[in-house]
């Protein structure tokens, strides 16, 4: 599936009995531990299961994982009233809007439920959140990408999923940080974050809109999968390729096309699927007592969390993935 850099399900179970013998100790019990997603039809999230299913496999736990049908905050927060009111242990959840999710977050860990989060670096209501990385690292490093193929000059643009959503907003906010204090030459235009609702669809025809507004636009950052895609997707019909720039994060399967054809440069991501069985981890860690084991230096035997840093109950790992043209298809998912 990923190069041999990467994470590889295949060898996943050979992994975790190498582990075990250092000393790591892994779950297996019976817990019923439920992630709840953005969207479920999200190939970002459809990779996420993987990684809950895995870890359901590998420890005997019961962990699954349930998403709304769209991406909406009312519907993620009926499913999590919905999972409080059956016999569950853990909920580790990727929030659409954090805020929005703090009254039913609480109401879970009120009611002996363990909670867990993943791209919500503030969250109040949780044991833990857990990142792939330092998110102003990531931001910076996306910048020094769009740099790289702006020549470092030039207009450029953000563009988010939501207004609302934590860690993208988080990742903009260092890049343009990071713009302003090693790439002078490059400005960011007046329409300083775009909000694309998830949509490749939104994010394209947002794009072709911003280029025909801003006809010295050249860069497109974007944090949802579907950013840097829909934009390139704008660029290729306008005719840009080469003079006009898309970078941020995604997959594969999301921007394999516009990679291909030179409309998106570079999107970087990490592999959901092993964020989802690192969430499940840290709830069973929790459950079996463990808590105080979770801090700075913690193994969880995982691509990009085999040393993790802990700033109270906001964690982060070190595990970042740039895609391009020329090794995309070492990472299929």
């Amino acid at each position: 599936m990923m190069n041999k850099k990467g994470f590889s399900f295949a060898v996943l179970s050979l992994l975790i009995v190498l582990f075990s013998l250092c000393g790591v100790v892994y779950a297996d019990g019976d817990w019923k531990i439920a992630t709840v997603v953005k969207e479920s039809s999200d190939p970002w999230f459809i990779r996420m299961e993987e990684g809950v299913r895995e870890f359901a496999e590998t420890t005997g736990n019961n962990a699954f994982q349930k998403g709304p049908a769209a991406y909406d905050s009312a519907q993620q927060i009926q499913i999590i009233e919905e999972l409080i009111a059956q016999d569950i242990d853990a909920i580790c959840v990727v929030p659409i809007d954090p805020d929005a999710c703090e009254t039913v977050l609480k109401k879970a860990m009120d009611n002996g439920i363990v909670v867990i989060t993943h791209e919500s670096p503030s969250q109040k209501n949780c044991d833990f959140n857990i990142e792939a990385f330092d998110n102003i690292g990531y931001g910076a490093y996306m910048m020094d990408e769009l740099a790289k193929v702006m020549g470092e000059e030039g207009e450029y643009v953000t563009m988010v999923g939501f207004l609302t959503s934590a860690s993208q907003n988080e990742w903009a906010d260092a890049a343009v940080a990071r713009q302003k204090e090693k790439y002078p030459e490059m400005t960011l235009i007046e329409v300083e974050r775009v909000e694309t609702e998830d949509s490749m669809e939104i994010a394209y025809e947002k794009a072709k809109e911003l280029l025909k507004t801003y006809p010295n636009l050249k860069g497109f950052l974007g944090t949802s999968s579907y950013d840097a895609p829909g934009a390139g997707k704008a660029i290729s019909e306008l005719g840009l390729i080469g003079k006009v720039y898309s970078v941020g994060t995604s997959v594969t399967s999301c921007a394999a096309d516009q990679l291909a054809e030179g409309s998106t440069q570079a999107v970087l991501c990490w592999d959901p699927a092993i964020a989802g069985y690192a969430m499940n981890e840290l709830a069973v860690m929790v459950l079996e007592g463990r808590k105080d084991d979770i801090t700075t230096g913690l193994d969880l035997g995982l691509k990009g969390f085999e040393s993790i840093t802990a700033n109270g109950k906001y964690l982060n790992g070190d595990g970042w993935i740039v895609i391009n043209k020329e090794n995309m298809y070492d990472y299929d998912f």
